[in-house]
């Protein structure tokens, strides 16, 4: 929800492919049954920092021991229609604030007879969700829009965000201490639009009062029709730092720390962290954007957000990941040592997580399209090294596959070699995989890209290592 003052590793996908087979398989009763699931179960290598999953008697209100009921049309002493020009009054009425009694929070956008719309808007009492050095914040809500389109649906904006801490009970502070929207939708729009704000209004490294968003169609069954699930990543993990949005596991979106200057992105991250938020709202600066005014007399009242759950993971958990940045031996890292893929000095996209593999340890999950890792300061040596072994394995489904590419000195260099890999049996099913590669000596920074046609994870790593034959 951009907060505009007008003067606003990953849920596997490979869990995520298995329950879409699942659903597949069963058909329509299926699908009646997911509408409401449980929080996942929380992924090796991470753990859980805090979730609700809307249980509760049908009527009632979510946990005020978890949840902050907005009300009204402003903050005390803040800008007024929330700072967004949106019209409705929030309340804490059953009406537009409740459990369903089925697993699911509901907020529904009201109108009442003489015109007035009214909803709801939450937000955590706890304010310092925020990842450890080294390690990655992961946001996520299963969520299904209002399911309304067309003219019916002007002025309907249904947000899941977080806002920096110092912003509550200051209000006056936006957009500098930092603005995630995870999830946004407008006027019944099938899109997701994932957005940050920081810096100053207007204008700024932000581009304010319009953030650096992007935004794309839910996959598969449209927004409105279908719970989907949004991701937000705050990766703390690689140099430099990174944002990341996903819908449904895929990513969309995507802000790197080197985009802003220091002191936006200190004051964006250096305060004690983020709360999150869930609303409908009714009109404002971003639906009058697409659509002119907003509502209009053919809005529809009655349409509800439906959330599933809300979660916040860190990795680090039963397979922590490294807690700083590995650091490279005097004289280099041999290339032709096994060097242990969990040793990396940065990378985007991948978790850690414990291995079954000889030895224990951890390895390196969650790759998929466009991820990377980065070794510092690897010595070939003098004597040319012509092959890459390299520890994999795979329980990506059947059709899903991809490369791993080995290039030096920059994450654009064309490849020195690659190999092809699909589903080695499961993701501790570990074989060794060779490769060639052009020659190689004297030092250099190695990078190992993947690429894949799908958005599956396909490939867990264990061990590198590099020889003359």
């Amino acid at each position: 929800m951009t907060t505009r003052l007008l003067s606003d590793r990953r849920h596997r996908r490979r869990l995520a492919a298995a329950s879409a087979v699942l659903v597949t398989l069963a058909g329509l009763l299926v699908h009646a049954a997911v509408a409401s699931a449980a929080v996942p179960p929380t992924p090796s290598g991470w753990s859980l920092v805090w979730s609700d999953d809307f249980g509760g008697a049908a009527g009632s209100a979510p946990s005020s021991s978890d949840w902050i009921v907005d009300t009204g049309h402003a903050y005390p002493g803040g800008p007024g229609n929330w700072g967004t020009g949106e019209i409705q009054n929030y309340t804490g009425n059953a009406a537009n604030l409740s459990l369903d009694g089925s697993g699911n929070l509901r907020i529904t956008p009201q109108r009442s007879s003489s015109g007035e719309w009214t909803s709801a808007r939450i937000e955590t009492r706890r304010a310092d969700f925020k990842p450890a050095d080294g390690r990655v914040l992961r946001i996520e809500g299963r969520i299904q829009m209002p399911n309304v389109t067309g003219d019916a649906a002007l002025g309907y904006w249904p947000a899941f965000w977080a806002l920096g801490s110092p912003y509550r009970g200051n209000y006056w502070n936006w957009p500098g201490t930092g603005e995630f929207d995870i999830m946004e939708n407008v006027n019944g729009v099938n899109s997701v639009w994932g957005v940050l704000h920081c810096g100053v209004n207007p204008g700024g490294p932000c581009n304010e009062t319009t953030g650096l968003g992007a935004s794309r169609a839910c996959p598969g069954s449209t927004c409105q029709s279908a719970f989907h699930t949004y991701r937000f990543e705050w990766d703390r993990s690689a140099s430099p730092n990174e944002l990341r949005w996903y819908v449904d596991g895929q990513q969309f979106h995507s802000v790197s720390q080197a985009r802003l200057d220091a002191g936006t992105w200190s004051s964006m991250t250096g305060h004690a962290g983020y709360f999150l938020l869930l609303n409908v709202a009714m009109g404002g600066a971003f639906p009058d954007a697409l659509a002119g005014p907003t509502p209009t007399a053919a809005t529809v009242p009655g349409r509800s957000m439906l959330v599933d759950y809300v979660a916040v993971w860190q990795s680090g958990g039963s397979g922590p990941t490294p807690t700083g940045t590995p650091t490279v031996p005097p004289g280099g890292v041999d290339a032709r040592s096994t060097i242990q893929a969990e040793r990396y000095q940065a990378q985007s996209g991948t978790m850690v997580e414990s291995t079954t593999d000889t030895g224990g340890g951890q390895n390196v999950g969650g790759v998929s399209n466009g991820d990377w890792l980065r070794f510092d300061d690897v010595d070939f040596g003098s004597e040319a090294a012509r092959q890459v072994r390299v520890r994999v394995a795979s329980g990506a489904a059947a059709g899903v596959s991809g490369l791993v590419q080995v290039r030096l000195d920059s994450l654009t260099a064309t490849p020195v070699g690659d190999f092809a890999v699909a589903s080695t049996g499961g993701w501790q099913s570990w074989r060794t995989v060779p490769a060639n590669i052009s020659p190689v000596t004297g030092r250099h920074t190695v990078y190992l890209t993947f690429a894949s046609g799908q958005p599956a994870d396909f490939v867990n790593l264990n061990w590198l290592t590099f020889s003359t034959s």
